[in-house]
């Protein structure tokens, strides 16, 4: 599709009304050397950029780029997880409407993205039983940040500034949140993990006679560790303490898990987490899309964009963005947030990827997430060599912890290619497990596994391996 739909006729007369010759005369400030020569050898007229190639070199440029990334046998998670995405998704997403639409600033020419947002925004509180969800943020880490930020503006009740964060929330969300907060006079405060691999409520219990004060609990469900937290008992702890309640969640186990909204006795205040499971494939590294819901209570402090339902003067329905609490929309010291780019093609597919599932179809998939991961847990489980270490209560990732080094048994089933998992401390494994998982791969992941750790543990033994 054109990006530039005017005809010649049409830039003449804009050029006329504004009183210039041409295209060009609008950039004469720009000085002369700094101008790229048109008429150079380099057609482009930039030297430091290769010539265009045609088509059919770029498609095959790029299909011997994908190769080099192979299609291994992935048991990796840790955030981002590999499911089946419907074919149609992505044939509907990549239309030019939707694909090149950049921002809906102007709603009486951008009525489908918004109302595909709208979707979005719907489904998301639904699915997290929350009452409003905004348009998108750029990922589950960032997305964790802001809601951090959202409930210190948000506990008015408490002015202080420190947020109880566990350690089985993902050690790179954890990161990403220390960057974006510690320069805001924000501390977080550590809370360890018990034997289950869960939050210590003995700690939690200590944290109850002191007098300093909270200003929200991050509660990860399932957390980093493939374990489930006792939500409703820390929900209801955190409100006693004066304090707001941060669901970070994994959005495909709220099929089968309870939703934030539902948690305890009035339920979170804030859900947050990454979408990417929702249709978006793994792609090398992205891209990602947060999502974000909260209470009625506190939607004046959710950052980013809202899309909202109305009439028009004849009372036709139509979609308009509201509620824009951004520095470029009012003054910059009322400003929830500097979130400015809507990830407005993620959104679409998350949008396109729960309607074409449905209620039904997403409770499958993560059915076939939970039986799956159980079936190689069990294949896994008489297995000397093998220990797990949070036990096996868990949606679709568990750790186990061999006695040889995970490294090496990581590069070898590399060799066969596998992706193992992820590698933690002590020579622990974090495995994931999803519906794309056949019986026979799951049987030839096990055999590998274990096969693998009796290699390296004969190398070490004899010297072999270094």
């Amino acid at each position: 599709m054109p990006y530039i739909p005017h005809t010649e006729a049409q830039i003449k007369q804009m050029l006329d009304t504004i009183g210039v010759e041409s295209i060009d005369d609008l950039f004469d400030e720009i000085p002369q050397e700094l101008r790229s020569d048109l008429n150079s050898s380099n057609a482009s007229g930039l030297d430091g950029i290769p010539l265009g190639v045609s088509e059919m070199q770029v498609q095959r440029f790029l299909s011997e780029k994908a190769v080099l990334d192979g299609q291994p046998l992935c048991f990796a998670g840790g955030g981002a997880y590999e499911h089946h995405i419907p074919a149609a998704l992505w044939e509907i997403a990549s239309r030019g409407e939707f694909y090149s639409a950049y921002t809906p600033y102007q709603a009486e020419a951008s009525q489908g993205t918004l109302q595909v947002i709208y979707e979005y925004q719907s489904m998301i509180a639904s699915l997290t039983a929350m009452d409003v969800s905004n348009a998108s943020l750029y990922d589950g880490a960032s997305g964790l940040a802001e809601a951090i930020l959202m409930a210190v503006r948000a506990n008015r009740k408490v002015k202080s500034k420190c947020i109880l964060m566990p350690e089985s929330v993902s050690p790179v969300y954890r990161q990403v949140v220390e960057t974006i907060v510690k320069n805001q006079g924000i501390h977080l405060q550590l809370l360890a993990v018990d034997d289950s691999g869960t939050i210590d409520w003995q700690q939690v219990q200590t944290l109850s006679s002191d007098e300093k004060k909270y200003a929200a609990l991050v509660i990860p469900q399932p957390n980093y560790f493939g374990c489930l937290e006792e939500v409703h008992r820390l929900t209801d702890w955190a409100h006693e303490q004066g304090a707001l309640v941060i669901a970070q969640v994994n959005p495909m186990s709220l099929a089968l898990l309870e939703a934030p909204g539902n948690w305890g006795t009035v339920g979170a205040d804030i859900a947050v987490g990454e979408a990417q499971p929702l249709g978006i494939p793994l792609s090398s590294g992205g891209p990602y899309i947060g999502f974000m819901a909260c209470k009625q209570k506190i939607v004046r402090q959710l950052p980013g964009r809202i899309v909202g339902r109305t009439v028009d003067l004849d009372g036709k329905p139509g979609f308009t963005l509201t509620l824009q609490a951004r520095e470029q929309h009012i003054r910059r010291s009322k400003a929830t947030s500097n979130i400015c780019t809507n990830q407005g093609l993620m959104a679409t597919a998350v949008t396109l990827y729960l309607a074409l599932l449905g209620r039904d179809g997403l409770q499958k998939v993560a059915t076939s997430c939970v039986s799956n991961t159980q079936k190689l847990i069990d294949l896994l489980a008489h297995q000397s060599d093998l220990h797990f270490i949070y036990g096996t209560t868990v949606f679709h990732e568990f750790i186990v912890q061999l006695e040889v080094s995970v490294d090496a048994v990581i590069e070898l089933l590399a060799e066969d290619d596998i992706v193992a998992g992820i590698e933690l401390t002590d020579n622990r494994l974090l495995i994931c497990v999803t519906e794309t998982k056949t019986e026979e791969e799951l049987k030839f992941f096990a055999q590998s596994l274990i096969t693998a750790c009796d290699k390296v543990k004969s190398g070490v033994k004899s010297g072999v391996l270094s």
